[in-house]
């Protein structure tokens, strides 16, 4: 049987159109996703939209639309930035999906309740609207939420809580463990620290006097009594990772392929629930945790927040529609450190692009094709092999750097791969314009670029050289394939090679070299990314 894979993004809130901060965190899931299918493994790839809460509702009325009305048109926005960024994806889950996500939530729910883990108290506490949560008195700065810079709401109501406090210990001695793997290490102290310092019960429901858009909770407290409620929003939200593998099944014991999440997606805002009280609620139901919680930064504006107040909000839509997909994604990866906060501007996007891409990827594909025409009318000849002037052709001095052409350019393969393993996604990256500045320098050292008539008579060398070169653009291209999948296959059918049948190749196939036959005929194309 295959090795499994199962990656999640968190799910979008759906109360204002998508943002360029989830473009990154959609993009770096999808990096993986392809990156473990490349490897052969079983993948899939969840995504999704969280459409329930007071916010909803607020931002519903302010458009003079029902809720259902609303978080209709804006899930369908977040669908088409999937299709817009070339995503993967297996899954598209939805908390309003009374299908699947409702009967996921509520079972999980009489799961906790029949384990004693929820009970009904009276509540008089601090709620942040922007957040949608309980905040302790404790963690607030200056009397106001640490995220959104507003007083929260002292609100006093009988609620359902969860017994968080029960397994606050062991969730902090699976995070110590790397049982459940918190990236950046940073974030991972940051949620010791918090832990360390005391977890009470958390609410786990709202009045659905007061919260009416949202999922029924279904009481079986015997003796009790129900009280009429809605399951808190972040209750619901976090279920969807279950609800979207189909979640029933085995929840009632039979075993999902996919379970539990490889790796979970998260921003920076949201890690306390995804990395305590997610756990908690797994821990609670009898399931596994997930084994990786990547938690990415927030993407500034000219080194401001985003806002709409200020107007500096970067549409990922109207970015990709100007400079095309790969160019985003190229950026977002690269530009963005994949685990702490980033700037935009167009200034910058707009220089990344002219050099690593139009200057870089797509100068050497296109000069290189060039000089092929030139010297072997666009097919690959039989290249002379293990022949004295052959074998000296890998050794070149370029800028004061010394190197083995064929086994420079596998070493930046096997550094981008170790560093997509390690979510160094623009260490990856570097490793591709790496190996550019290694076929331009390569293509210096042995004068390629000179008229043919000055090189001599030197054909077994140029046929050597040149084709040294391509076959390291092919390997350029196979490093891109999780990265710019679509720039990736142009490269392939410009050396006259087929997409679907590269990708199926084998690790070990992809990275011998000499994937690049005689008799090869390359389809010189239009520029992979023209200058701006």
């Amino acid at each position: 049987m295959k090795k499994k894979f199962y990656i999640t993004t968190s799910i979008a809130y759906t109360n204002a159109p998508p943002h360029i901060g989830f473009a990154l965190e959609l993009v770096q899931a999808d990096i993986l996703a392809r990156y473990h299918r490349i490897l052969g493994e079983d993948v899939f790839f969840l995504t999704g939209t969280d459409e329930h809460g007071q916010k909803v509702v607020k931002a519903a009325e302010d458009a003079k639309k029902s809720p259902q009305e609303f978080v209709d048109v804006l899930s369908s926005r977040f669908k088409k930035l999937v299709e817009v960024l070339n995503l993967s994806n297996d899954g598209f889950i939805r908390t309003t999906d009374k299908k699947r996500h409702w009967p996921t939530v509520q079972k999980i729910w009489s799961k906790l309740e029949e384990g004693g883990d929820i009970y009904i108290k009276k509540y008089k506490g601090f709620y942040c609207f922007g957040c949608e949560a309980f905040i302790r008195e404790k963690d607030l700065a200056n009397g106001e939420c640490p995220v959104h810079q507003t007083r929260p709401e002292l609100i006093e109501e009988k609620n359902y809580f969860f017994r968080l406090s029960r397994y606050a210990k062991q969730v902090k001695e699976e995070i110590e463990a790397n049982k459940i793997k918190v990236v950046p290490g940073a974030r991972k102290n940051e949620i010791l620290s918090f832990i360390e310092q005391g977890i009470e019960d958390i609410s786990f429901s709202r009045p659905r006097k007061k919260v009416q858009w949202g999922i029924p909770v279904l009481s079986y407290i015997p003796k009790v009594g129900g009280i009429k409620s809605t399951t808190y929003v972040w209750v619901d939200a976090l279920v969807n990772y279950i609800s979207g593998l189909g979640g029933l099944s085995f929840i009632s014991g039979v075993k999902n392929k996919y379970w539990p999440p490889d790796v979970q997606c998260i921003g920076k805002d949201i890690l306390k629930f995804h990395a305590l009280i997610w756990p908690a609620i797994l821990i609670a139901a009898g399931l596994e945790r997930p084994k990786n919680i990547l938690v990415h930064g927030f993407i500034t504006s000219g080194g401001q927040k985003m806002s709409k107040s200020l107007g500096n909000v970067i549409d990922p839509f109207e970015l990709v529609k100007k400079y095309g997909t790969d160019a985003v994604r190229y950026f977002l990866l690269r530009e963005i450190p994949p685990t702490e906060d980033g700037d935009f501007t167009y200034e910058k996007f707009k220089q990344r692009y002219n050099a690593d891409l139009a200057n870089g990827i797509g100068n050497l594909l296109a000069r290189t094709l060039t000089m092929a025409e030139k010297y072997w009318l666009g097919i690959v000849p039989k290249i002379p092999q293990n022949t004295p002037e052959t074998l000296s052709l890998g050794k070149f001095v370029t800028s004061g750097w010394v190197g083995n052409f064929q086994e420079s350019i596998k070493e930046e393969l096997i550094k981008s791969i170790s560093s997509t393993e390690n979510f160094s996604f623009n260490n990856s990256l570097f490793s591709v314009i790496t190996s550019v500045f290694i076929c331009d320098g390569y293509i210096e050292h042995h004068k390629l670029y000179k008229p043919a008539e000055k090189l001599g008579n030197k054909k077994e060398k140029i046929d050597a050289v040149l084709y040294n070169v391509l076959e390291g653009i092919r390997h350029i291209a196979w490093i891109l394939l999780p990265f710019l999948p679509e720039t990736a296959n142009k490269i392939f059918e410009q050396l006259g090679l087929d997409p679907e049948k590269e990708k199926e190749k084998t690790f070990d196939e992809t990275t011998k070299w000499g994937g690049l036959k005689p008799g090869t005929k390359f389809k010189k194309s239009k520029p992979l990314f023209p200058k701006i």
